[in-house]
Parts: structure tokens; C-alpha cells; sequence
């Protein structure tokens, strides 16, 4: 059973990746995606790195220790920040463009609310992160078969990130669920209202994307 549903917050509900889905999204908009969004990617094992440092359970400390090592690239051989630059490279973002692209207050506000609850109690960063490895997956396989569908995008280079967290996340929410089911009552309405505020900027990120280009 889920920890912590997203319900109206889900991700795949958002008109964004609707669109997506229906081949309405324009090249430039994902082009601004992929610039955007590269932000949170990359700063993804620093949110892991927090939470390691501040978590008092070896055992939850193993499991972001693995964590970590996907985004690294010590699982696969490539770290997910450089398959994310390929993903921008194959929808038309030189990665030179990406890193030099200015964020916005959407993703800011995505990275400065899953820092923050890195840097919060152990309860605050497993749910943080949880409101984002419960969904990718999912994500994951729609918007691989998004652009397989409707932007002509088949080859391993440009879809590898997806690839890989379709399949990966799927273990990480499972443990995190395990770890945040045996927290205690108040550690489990923090962890719960962490994620409400981490899916909330996520879905907030998506709607700023989706009207900066129309």
C-alpha cells in the first residue's frame, strides 16, 4: 500500500504532459523543458547527500547511499545529469544552451523546496523524495512513448534517462515506502506534508513551462 497518494497532484494529470502525450507540445517548448528542468536533475544527489548527512537509520542511509550511486552514475556508467543532456541534445538543446540557460522561479522553487527538506528532519527529505520517485516511473514510460509516438524520437541516446528511471525508481519507491511506513505518527505527517509541498512545486514547475511558450 502507498505511503502518500499525489491524487489531483499527479503528474500525468497536468495538461503539460497531456499535451505531451497528444503530440501538442511544441519543439521549443520541449527544447525549454529540457534547459529548465536540467536544474532539479542536477541537483537531485545534493537533495540525497543532505539527507545522508542528516539521517539517523543506517539502514535508511544504505538506501540513499544506493540512491545516490544511480545518480552518480556508479550503477549504470553514466550519471543521470549527462543522460538528461542527451535527452536535451536529442529534442534540439545543445547542452551548452542547457547550461547556460537561466532558471526560472518554477524550478527554483523546485529545488529550493526539495533542498530545504533535504536539509529538514529525516521525516521531511524521505518524503520529500518520495513525492518524486513514486511517480517517475510512470512518467518515465509515457514520455517515451510521448515522443516515440509523436515526435519521431527513437533512439537509446535520447531516450536512455527515461530508460533508466522507468525501471530503477521502481525499487526506489518501494524501499522508500517500507522506511516511511515504520516512521512514527508525527514523523509520518511530516514526511506526508513534505511531499505535498515537493508535488505541488513539481506540478507548479510544469505549468510554468507549459505557459511560457504559448
Amino acid at each position: 500500500m502507498e505511503f502518500w497518494n499525489p491524487g489531483g497532484l499527479h503528474l500525468l494529470k497536468h495538461p503539460f504532459y497531456r499535451d505531451w502525450m497528444e503530440g501538442k507540445l511544441s519543439r521549443e517548448t520541449l527544447r525549454d523543458y529540457a534547459a529548465q528542468y536540467f536544474r532539479h536533475v542536477e541537483a537531485f544527489p545534493r537533495y540525497l547527500e543532505a539527507a545522508i548527512a542528516k539521517c539517523p537509520d543506517a539502514r535508511a542511509r544504505q538506501v540513499l547511499a544506493e540512491n545516490l550511486a544511480d545518480e552518480n552514475g556508479t550503477t549504470h556508467g553514466t550519471s543521470h545529469p549527462e543522460l538528461w543532456l542527451r535527452f536535451a541534445e536529442g529534442v534540439g538543446a545543445p547542452r551548452a544552451e542547457v547550461n547556460a540557460a537561466t532558471p526560472r522561479i518554477g524550478i527554483r522553487r523546485v529545488i529550493d523546496s526539495f533542498q530545504n527538506f533535504a536539509n529538514g528532519s529525516p521525516a521531511q527529505a524521505l518524503g520529500s523524495l518520495y513525492a518524486y520517485e513514486s511517480q517517475v516511473p510512470e512518467v518515465a514510460h509515457s514520455k517515451i512513448e510521448g515522443l516515440r509516438q509523436n515526435y519521431g524520437i527513437e533512439d537509446e541516446r535520447t531516450l536512455s534517462f527515461f530508460e533508466v528511471h522507468k525501471v530503477a525508481d521502481v525499487a526506489h519507491r518501494e524501499v522508500l515506502e517500507r522506511l516511511l511506513s515504520e516512521l512514527a505518527p508525527e514523523a509520518q505527517r511530516e514526511a506526508r506534508e513534505a511531499a505535498e509541498v515537493s508535488a505541488r512545486a513539481l506540478w507548479d514547475f510544469l505549468s510554468d513551462v507549459h505557459t511560457a511558450r504559448a
